[in-house]
């Protein structure tokens, strides 16, 4: 249980980054096909859904809600070396990903999967640089209809593996809001503010209904995929890894690195590399023994 609540709090933490992508770091973790299965199998199986997904949920909340700060002074402090620990994650997991079109002839069509997704993903971190105009989170009506929207396009966008959720919040102009008010939320809990409490459920809870029918619709489509088209889904998801360093390096830039904060970014490589591997390899030990069990 430890190392899935580990994972989702480096899951929690990548959704809040803008070019950061949440569903790499579920490839990284090695739980993706697993998190897929749990969520779309939820009511038909819900005690062992369960049982795999609270962990994950309580680390993804202890990461965007504790870590969201600590990873924020870190990327205003040190950014270059944030950036390398993360890239070091999801290096770290690589061959766990490979793993899984060993094997396998490689065809035409894995190959177009390959570069098409790899495209997409740099393609995402050169436009990703502007936002539009930064949205107000009011109440009444329309703008929840509206919040409920950006949460299924959020949620559609965090689960999918190379695409950066926050940075389409940032797109479409949400992503202050919503993170300023979350640390707003959380100090109007702490002092009990109720009216500040009730604003913010106004906010939060069209917002959290939105991202919560996005995940069912996206990973109901995503299971389709892999169960359809398997090695297909495996060459995508390793054109979108193999992207998302440069994506992440594209959408933070080099200002102010000198020798010193290379250096020390090889080594937070090098440690988030370790990190990626223990974990990504620990979860793909745990899913082949479960499976092993299965059969």
């Amino acid at each position: 249980m430890l190392k899935q609540i580990l994972s989702g709090v480096v899951i929690g933490v990548a959704n809040i980054i803008p070019g950061v992508s949440g569903g790499t770091m579920m490839v990284a973790m090695g739980i993706y096909d697993k998190l897929i299965s749990a969520i779309t199998g939820l009511f038909k199986n819900f005690k062992k859904s369960l049982k795999f997904l609270f962990p994950i949920a309580v680390g993804m909340a202890l990461g965007i809600v504790v870590l969201s700060k600590v990873i924020a002074i870190m990327f205003d402090v040190i950014p270059f070396q944030t950036n390398c620990l993360f890239i070091g994650l999801i290096i770290g997991s690589f061959p766990f990903i490979v793993k899984n079109v060993k094997g396998h002839s490689v065809k035409i069509q894995h190959i177009i999967a390959c570069l098409l997704f790899f495209g997409l993903v740099l393609g995402s971190a050169l436009i990703g640089e502007g936002s539009g105009e930064e949205a107000t989170l009011v109440g009444g009506i329309v703008p929840m209809i509206k919040l409920f929207a950006v949460g299924v396009i959020a949620s559609a966008t965090m689960i999918i593996p190379g695409v950066s959720g926050s940075m389409v919040l940032m797109i479409l102009g949400y992503y202050d809001a919503i993170i300023s008010n979350i640390s707003l939320f959380i100090e109007n809990v702490l002092t009990w503010n109720v009216d500040g409490i009730i604003e913010g459920l106004m906010i939060f809870v069209p917002f959290g209904v939105g991202v919560v029918a996005g995940v069912f619709i996206v990973a109901k489509l995503v299971e389709i995929i892999f169960q359809k088209f398997p090695l297909v889904a495996y060459w995508a998801i390793i054109g979108l890894i193999v992207a998302s360093p440069f994506a992440i390096f594209i959408s933070a830039g080099f200002e102010g690195v000198n020798v010193i904060s290379v250096i020390t970014g090889v080594v937070a490589l090098a440690i988030g590399a370790v990190a990626g591997n223990k974990l990504g390899g620990e979860n793909a030990e745990e899913t082949d023994t479960e499976e092993a069990k299965a059969a």
